[in-house]
């Protein structure tokens, strides 16, 4: 995206109806798609924070369509969540209308804009500091399932078609591989034949989905730990952010997300897979939290079905770490040479761990 001005990012400020003049703007976070802006307003005496996003319609393509779902799915959490008699102005985000009304403002060159409240006092959080941490986010998923349950999901746009289609990854990596264009595949045989090996089960859930044994539902589809916020108190989860992908999904999808992300033992791009382990009893939480959360509204096959969206997502991933390394590091950002494989390798391997320990994952999900 292009640098943002001064006077371009004045102009964005005033597209919004804040409460009170603007005090100051400042970038915020560590986010890589969208740029992002904390803006402080004075009313009376009061100081009131927001956060201000420009979308990524590199990434975005029809950012009207994404500002519809998350308007409707921020509007039914908060209609429920009041229902429920908790509080909505910090259990779901509240999108700052523009000054014409709408969920978003275009800028004099085109750009999209959103506002919504700033949760205060609350965290993110990179990994868990405790399991209780971990514990506490399953919850939070769980929760957004549990309110989302008779949203009807098919109404919402799909952001990104065929997100988490895992044989759709399977026909992207046999492309790259076919074209190889940096002549890696050569150095990668033991990558490839892992993902080949495991090809007949990637069409699992998009079989159960269309035989209809697994309900379409809203999903977030980026449930990574630092998408949660976590009031700074009470270290509960409170609130899930970042909702650029809601659209119609499967729940199972979500689970092993967060799974892939959070009960692996180092970080994503680990070079020595000594270090990495799929951790069964960080598993065995976050399944007990999820279902505490959400079990009431989730069907008996979705409950059956969670160890195989770990293990999907994770290999999933994989998948496209590998497709991105043969087609020359061309959608995730790197850092150095040969990242986006030490990704793919830390993925393979908790995935090979997942299967040593099918069994237990099975029993977790079928007895807690």
């Amino acid at each position: 995206m292009t640098r943002i001005s001064e006077g371009l990012l004045g102009q964005a400020v005033s597209m919004f109806s804040f409460r009170g003049p603007c005090s100051g703007v400042a970038p915020y976070g560590n986010g890589h798609i969208n740029d992002t802006f904390l803006v402080c307003c004075r009313a009376g005496r009061e100081m009131k924070r927001y956060i201000l996003q420009r979308i990524n319609t590199l990434v975005f393509q029809n950012p009207e369509e994404l500002m519809e779902n998350i308007s409707h799915v921020t509007g039914f959490l908060h209609k429920k969540i009041e229902q429920a008699g908790g509080d909505p102005g910090r259990e779901t985000l509240n999108l700052i209308p523009s000054q014409t009304g709408r969920p978003y403002a275009i800028d004099p060159q085109g750009g999209y804009w959103r506002a919504y409240d700033f949760i205060e006092n609350t965290i993110t959080l990179e990994h868990p500091r405790t399991a209780r941490d971990f514990y506490n986010s399953a919850c939070s998923l769980g929760r957004f399932q549990l309110l989302l349950a008779d949203f009807p999901a098919d109404t919402l746009h799909k952001t990104i078609p065929k997100f988490h289609n895992t044989p759709n990854r399977i026909d992207q990596f046999r492309a790259a591989l076919d074209a190889d264009i940096k002549n890696r595949a050569a150095s990668v045989k033991n990558e490839i034949r892992f993902v080949e090996e495991r090809e007949p089960f990637t069409y699992t859930l998009t079989d159960l989905l269309k035989q209809k044994r697994l309900p379409l539902r809203v999903t977030h589809n980026d449930t990574k730990l630092n998408n949660i916020l976590f009031d700074r108190d009470t270290g509960k989860g409170i609130c899930l952010i970042d909702l650029d992908t809601v659209m119609p999904g499967l729940s199972v999808c979500d689970f092993g997300d967060s799974i892939r992300f959070g009960a692996s033992t180092a970080a994503e791009d680990e070079r020595d897979l000594s270090k990495v382990h799929f951790d069964l009893d960080l598993f065995q939480i976050f399944t007990q939290g999820y279902l505490n959360a959400a079990g009431s509204v989730l069907t008996d096959a979705e409950k059956q079905n969670l160890p195989i969206g770990a293990k999907m997502m994770t290999l999933e991933c994989g998948i496209r770490f590998l497709t991105d390394y043969l087609n020359g590091d061309t959608y995730f950002k790197t850092d150095r040479e040969g990242q986006n494989l030490d990704r793919c390798r830390t993925q393979f391997r908790l995935v090979s761990e997942m299967e040593q320990k099918w069994t237990e994952m099975e029993h977790t999900a079928a007895y807690m």
